[in-house]
């Protein structure tokens, strides 16, 4: 009797609680210490990007959206934030959210223009978009063209806390970070994230029980949109520099790398495979090594050993084992 009650479905759960509470509080100190043993501007770097390629999978991995245009409100969220703070002389909460505000708009814009389209016809619609959102950030002069946005006021968070200070910046952006992943995992752990996995799998079954697909991914599309540029503007802000950079197609195929390489359809994923590639790029630049094609030839093994992605064979391992 004992037996069978320790191995029941409910003792499991009650033993994997407090082991992700535990996982999650290593986690934090962990975080929490990170800029003591760290560069803290690294350490942003990756935090920006965790939100990027997380936001990204929200299109991808549950939506089915395969946008290579996500650089657009990346880069655009960048460049609004970098002008409010430094043309504007908005502070540091407003001009963030001012980048926010114009990619969440510019997703809705592209989501209406090509949602009904399909597999590689929507992939090439976004990117089409996103081009143009490349060739105005070179041509429109608030942009500064080739040059960027340089020198870029990071101001006063609450206008108490400056974030001239590195470490305060760090755990800014930390703070910030964390609320768009709880936003994430709020909506794919709710009914529409379970919607929109249903849409995935099988859009003609959702369709035929009353449901408007099309409505449901073009929310979670405009959500994705307002989150990446909100990593974007965090970014902008804490590097003072908005630049083209932000704004190419090869920074979505980036972002399709980290999701892919971490696993896409799993909240844990994306953190994983923006953080390899992060911290690839940055221990690779001081070596004098091709970058490109050691994160390319990295790619690809970690694609023939890992089908589902880095932590995407990993969660399946563990899953195994439980069963």
């Amino acid at each position: 009797m004992n037996g069978s009650t320790m191995s029941s479905p409910a003792a499991a759960r009650g033993f994997a609680r407090p082991t992700c509470f535990l996982f999650l509080v290593a986690v934090a100190a962990i975080l929490l210490v990170a800029p003591l043993v760290t560069y803290p501007l690294f350490l942003i770097k990756i935090l920006c990007f965790v939100l990027f390629a997380a936001a990204f999978n929200l299109a991808l991995g549950y939506a089915g959206l395969l946008s290579f245009g996500h650089a657009a409100f990346f880069g655009g969220g960048a460049y609004i934030a970098a002008h409010a703070a430094k043309v504007w002389h908005l502070p540091f909460e407003l001009a963030v959210l001012s980048g926010t505000a114009f990619a969440a708009v510019l997703g809705l814009v592209f989501g209406a223009l090509s949602i009904r389209r399909h597999g590689i016809y929507f992939a090439m619609i976004t990117l089409a978009l996103a081009q143009l959102v490349y060739f105005m950030a070179v041509q429109m002069p608030f942009t500064g063209g080739e040059d960027g946005i340089q020198a870029v006021p990071r101001g006063n968070l609450l206008g108490m806390i400056d974030l001239r200070n590195i470490t305060a910046m760090y755990y800014t952006a930390l703070g910030g970070t964390v609320i768009g992943l709880v936003i994430i995992w709020r909506a794919v752990n709710s009914p529409f994230g379970h919607t929109l996995s249903a849409i995935r799998e099988n859009e003609t079954r959702v369709t035929s029980l009353g449901l408007k697909p099309d409505r449901y991914k073009l929310i979670a599309f405009t959500l994705s949109a307002a989150l990446s540029g909100f990593a974007g503007a965090m970014k902008a802000i804490a590097f003072q520099l908005a630049s083209l950079v932000d704004v190419t197609w090869h920074m979505s195929g980036e972002v399709i790398l980290m999701t892919l390489l971490g696993g896409m359809g799993t909240l844990i994923g994306p953190i994983v495979g923006s953080t390899l590639v992060v911290g690839l790029e940055h221990y690779l630049s001081t070596t004098g090594l091709p970058i490109t094609f050691i994160i390319g030839l990295f790619f690809v093994t970690c694609v023939m050993m890992f089908r589902r992605g880095v932590f995407g064979e990993l969660k399946l391992f563990l899953d195994r084992r439980k069963a």
